[in-house]
């Protein structure tokens, strides 16, 4: 199964636009992880996050996509 962790930062303009896509992708039953990247900068630099807001796509603990940007649920879903 795959899962998503989605870095963001609350000053990213483009990530406040594309929150509530990532809320609806969870609440659609997919999993999400939220990921603050001010609140934990390990995991960014772990994830090599150089831009909000970033998406890793993982497949069993192995990342297999990457969205950098803010994109379409139709976009997002296309990488499940």
């Amino acid at each position: 199964m795959k899962t998503m962790k989605y870095f963001s930062a609350a000053w990213c303009g483009p990530c406040k636009t594309f929150k509530p896509v990532m809320n609806e992708i969870s609440g659609d039953g997919h999993s999400v992880q939220f990921i603050d990247i001010d609140q934990s900068q390990d995991l960014a630099q772990q994830y090599n996050v150089r831009s909000v807001p970033t998406v890793v796509v993982e497949e069993n603990g192995v990342e297999v996509d990457r969205i950098i940007g803010a994109v379409s649920k139709d976009q997002v879903i296309s990488k499940l």
